[in-house]
C-alpha cells in the first residue's frame, strides 16, 4: 500500500472504532501498533509501538483472524492483513461497558431484592446463575451455577420471561435479558410466604391447595365441568361431584372452595371409605370426654366444628353407612351438631361438597343410599368425564406434567415423541388422569439424559417394540421370563445413568436399596 493509502486508512480509523464500539488500530507486519484510536476518535498514545499478537498472527498467516482482545477481558477483535500493514478493530469499549453494567447490577441486587420482596439474581448467556441475593442482603451461594430453564429461554429469545418461581409455590418470577451475555431476574417469594403464613394462621384446618388453573383440559366435557364448578364456587349450595377413580374429584373440590367467598375459611376433607362407621361418626360429630371407651378425657371437636364457616369435603360419600347417613342428614337439615355423649347443640355454617365414583341415583333405587340425603347433596351436580372420553386433552395434560416434573426431577425434558404419544392416545386409561401422571412420572425416572420421552421410557403395556417380540422368542420364553428380561434392562439402564450409585438408582426406581441389591443378584446384573 502507498503512503497515501495508509494515511487515508488511518483517517478512517475513528469511523471503524465508533461502529464496532471499541478501538481501531493499524499495525506493521510485526504487529507493532502504528496508531490506535477509540470510538471518540482520540488517539491512544500509550499503545503506540505496543505489539498486538493477533495482528502479528494475521500478518504471518496472510488471512483475517478473529480472537479475544488483549486489553479488555471478554472483548473480541478482528485483524485483517493489508500488504505490509494490518487493520484491527475490537468491541473493547462495548465489552467494558457491559462488564461495568454487570458489576453495577450485581452490586444493586440487595436493593432490587428488598424492593421486589424476594430473591434477585444475575445469570449468564446460558441461564446459569452468577450472583444471587435474598431480600435480607444475604448471598445465596448454594444456588450459584444452577441453570434455570426460564432464564435460558430468556437469553435465547432475548425477551423477558414472566412465570412461576421455581423456588416458592405461588410466587412469580421475572427474567430480563440485559445484553446477549447476561440478564437478571427477581421474584416476590417473601411477599407470598408472608401471605401464606397469614392465610395458614387464619385457616388452621385449610388444606385446599388446588385452583382452577391446576385443572388441565380444553375438551367440551371438561369446559362444561369447569363452567359448572365456577357456578358452584359462586354459590353456597351443596355440590355433588361424580367421576371415576382418578378423574380429579378432589382437585375440583379444592378449586371450588378456593374460588369461593369461603376461601379464607377452613377446608376440611374426610374419606368416608377410609374409616369404619364408628370412627367416622366420632370424626364427623366429635365427642365429649368419657363418651366411649378410649375417648380423650377432654373430649374432641368433630370435623363439622373444624369446618364451621368453611367447606366440608366428603369424599367417597357412597361408602357411608346407611345409619350414619341419617345422622348426617339431620345435621344438614338443622344446621347444628351435637357431640357424641353431649347435649349442647353447636350452630353450623358449613358448605358441603361430596364426591363419589358410584351412581348414587341407582344406589337410591336399590335402597343402598338415602333418597332424602341424595336430594340434599345433589343441588349442583358435576360429572367429570373419564380420560378415554376426552383424549384430545391428553397432550395438554402431558405438557403440563412435563413442566412440573422438570422442576421436581431437575431435568430439561422438552416433550414427548410422536410414537410415544400415539401409544398413550391408543390406551383406554382405566385409572384416568392419575394413571397417566404415574406413567409420565415413571418415564422421568428412567429417561436419563434424553430430551424427549420415547416409547422405551413407557411401561411395558405401551412399549410396542417390546410387546411385539419376535414370534420365535415368544414361543421360547414364558410371560414371566419376558417381564424379567425387561425388568433387568430397566435396572441396567438406570444404573448406567447414575454411574452405578445404588442409592440413587433405588430412589429413581422407587424401591429400597435392599430390594435393588436383591434384584441385582437375582437378575445376574454385573455390578
Amino acid at each position: 500500500m502507498t503512503e497515501k493509502q495508509i494515511d487515508k486508512l488511518i483517517r478512517f480509523l475513528p469511523i471503524l472504532a465508533k461502529v464496532t464500539g471499541g478501538y481501531a488500530a493499524i499495525t506493521d507486519r510485526n504487529g507493532k501498533r502504528i496508531k490506535t484510536v477509540n470510538s471518540s476518535g482520540s488517539e491512544l498514545t500509550h499503545l503506540k509501538d505496543v505489539v498486538f499478537d493477533l495482528a502479528k498472527e494475521a500478518s504471518e498467516s496472510g488471512e483475517a483472524v478473529v480472537g479475544m482482545s488483549q486489553l479488555e477481558y471478554g472483548a473480541e477483535c478482528w485483524c485483517l492483513p493489508m500488504g505490509e500493514y494490518v487493520l484491527c478493530c475490537s468491541n473493547t469499549e462495548r465489552a467494558k461497558r457491559n462488564h461495568d453494567l454487570k458489576e453495577a447490577l450485581i452490586k444493586s441486587l440487595p436493593y432490587i431484592s428488598r424492593v421486589a420482596g424476594g430473591e434477585a439474581v444475575v445469570f449468564d448467556s446460558e441461564g446459569k446463575r452468577i450472583a444471587s441475593v435474598d431480600s435480607k442482603g444475604n448471598i445465596d451461594k448454594k444456588s450459584l451455577n444452577i441453570v434455570s430453564r426460564a432464564a435460558k429461554e430468556c437469553m435465547e429469545t432475548q425477551k423477558p420471561v414472566i412465570g412461576k418461581s421455581a423456588s416458592i409455590s405461588g410466587a412469580t418470577a421475572v427474567r430480563i435479558p440485559i445484553t446477549k451475555e447476561f440478564g437478571f431476574g427477581f421474584n416476590n417469594e417473601d411477599t407470598v410466604l408472608k401471605n401464606q403464613k397469614l392465610i395458614n394462621e387464619v385457616k388452621k384446618y385449610q388444606y385446599a391447595k388446588y385452583n382452577f388453573s391446576d385443572i388441565i383440559g380444553e375438551s367440551p366435557p371438561m369446559k362444561r365441568a369447569k363452567e359448572l364448578a365456577g357456578i358452584a364456587a359462586r354459590s353456597n349450595s351443596s355440590v355433588l361431584i361424580f367421576g371415576e377413580t382418578g378423574t380429579g374429584k378432589e382437585l375440583f373440590a379444592h378449586s371450588i372452595h378456593n374460588a369461593s367467598e369461603r376461601r379464607s375459611r377452613p377446608f376440611v376433607a374426610i374419606n368416608c371409605a377410609a374409616l369404619p362407621p364408628s370412627l367416622i361418626e366420632s370424626h364427623l360429630f366429635g365427642y365429649e370426654g368419657g363418651a366411649f371407651t378410649g375417648a380423650k378425657r377432654e373430649g374432641s371437636s368433630g370435623i363439622f366444628e373444624q369446618a364451621n364457616t368453611g367447606t366440608l369435603f366428603l369424599d367417597e360419600i357412597s361408602e357411608m353407612d346407611v345409619e350414619l347417613q341419617s345422622k348426617l342428614l339431620r345435621v344438614l337439615q338443622e344446621k347444628e351438631v351435637s357431640r357424641i355423649g353431649g347435649s349442647k347443640s353447636i350452630p353450623l355454617d358449613v358448605r358441603i361438597i361430596a364426591a363419589t365414583n358410584k351412581p348414587l341415583d341407582i344406589m337410591v333405587e336399590k335402597g343402598q343410599f338415602r333418597q332424602d340425603l341424595f336430594f340434599r347433596l345433589n343441588v349442583i351436580d358435576i360429572k367429570l368425564p373419564p380420560l378415554r372420553h376426552i383424549k384430545e386433552d391428553i397432550p395438554l395434560i402431558i405438557d403440563d406434567a412435563i413442566t412440573k416434573m422438570n422442576r421436581i426431577f431437575g431435568k430439561f425434558v422438552k416433550g414427548i415423541e410422536d410414537s410415544a404419544l400415539e401409544a398413550l392416545l391408543n390406551y383406554d386409561w382405566p385409572g384416568n388422569v392419575r394413571e397417566l401422571l404415574n406413567c409420565i412420572e415413571r418415564a422421568f425416572n428412567i429417561i436419563g439424559k434424553d430430551e424427549f420421552i420415547k416409547e422405551e421410557h413407557l411401561s411395558l403395556k405401551f412399549n410396542r417394540s417390546k410387546i411385539d417380540t419376535d414370534a420365535e422368542e415368544v414361543e421360547e420364553l414364558s410371560l414371566d421370563e419376558l417381564i424379567t428380561n425387561y425388568e433387568k434392562k430397566v435396572i441396567e439402564r438406570v444404573l448406567k445413568d447414575v454411574k452405578g450409585v445404588k442409592n440413587k438408582a433405588a430412589k429413581r426406581l422407587k424401591i429400597s436399596t435392599t430390594t435393588l441389591w436383591r434384584k441385582i443378584k437375582e437378575l445376574g446384573i454385573e455390578d
